[in-house]
């Protein structure tokens, strides 16, 4: 029997070096590996390219390894809940691929199924295609590395000619991500939002590390509900169902907000 398991998240992470690229999954804050992250951030390890939807916020997620300064550049789509993002992408610390998010998503697909490059129409006529956007600022307002231009052509497509840029693929040397179950053959079950980027992180990545809130015996799980299958991952954690999970911003009904949990009116002051 192929049994994926690892004792602890840092013997799973252990040898990921500094320079390392990787794959993580999460979108917004559902389904952060945060176990994973926080043993990459005690090993020390910098200098990392990490390609994710976005990076956390300040205190959580990737962004604790960004508030350590060990992520070189980043590749999301989304980056506009983290402050010190900000900071170290315009002072020139950090370096930004700044991709569209359907985009980036057929690009873990794609690097994972084995296909090099595609064609979108996403992006035609702005700075995705023509090049210009910034990737690192050089601490003075001055753009030091931008973009590049990149392939458009035309194509009869849906029974329109139109044009479309050619993106390449993305594969990293390591993804890391978070499911809810997972079996000893490493065939993983996802959460709701939790299932929008961490099975592409997951087949992106040439060795797959997955930390799993609950670990069942081959054959427990039903076949026809697998999510991602065992053949892209390597290593598995268990976590457990208490690991903190945190809600990137949270509101509620008015409704709600004027009632207390047990049905009866909330006493809410004058003025408030």
């Amino acid at each position: 029997m192929i049994d994926k398991t690892w004792g602890s998240a840092a013997e799973a992470v252990a040898d990921i070096p500094d320079g390392a690229s990787l794959a993580v999954g999460g979108f917004g804050l559902s389904g952060n590996p945060i176990a994973l992250i926080e043993a990459l951030l005690v090993q020390g390890t910098s200098e990392l390219s990490i390609v994710s939807n976005n990076c956390g916020v300040d205190d959580w997620g990737l962004g604790i390894l960004l508030n350590a300064k060990r992520i070189r550049k980043m590749t999301s789509s989304y980056v506009g809940e983290n402050k010190e993002f900000e900071r170290q992408f315009l002072s020139g610390e950090l370096e930004l691929e700044l991709t569209p998010q359907g985009t980036l998503a057929e690009k873990l697909r794609a690097g994972g199924s084995g296909i090099a490059a595609f064609y979108t129409q996403t992006g035609v006529g702005t700075q995705v295609a023509e090049g210009g956007l910034p990737r690192r600022y050089d601490g003075n307002g001055g753009i030091a590395v931008a973009s590049p231009v990149k392939d458009v052509r035309t194509f009869s497509f849906g029974g329109r000619d139109g044009e479309y840029v050619l993106e390449e693929a993305i594969v990293t040397d390591f993804a890391l991500v978070h499911a809810a179950k997972g079996d000893r053959h490493g065939n993983l079950v996802f959460n709701k939002a939790a299932r929008n980027f961490n099975p592409l992180a997951a087949m992106a990545g040439k060795v797959c590390i997955a930390q799993v809130e609950e670990l069942v015996e081959p054959g427990e799980l039903d076949a026809d509900s697998i999510h991602l299958p065992g053949v892209y991952v390597h290593r598995l954690v268990e976590v457990g169902h208490n690991i903190q999970k945190r809600i990137e911003r949270r509101t509620v009904s008015v409704a709600e907000a004027l009632t207390n949990p047990d049905g009866t009116p909330r006493d809410i002051p004058e003025g408030a």
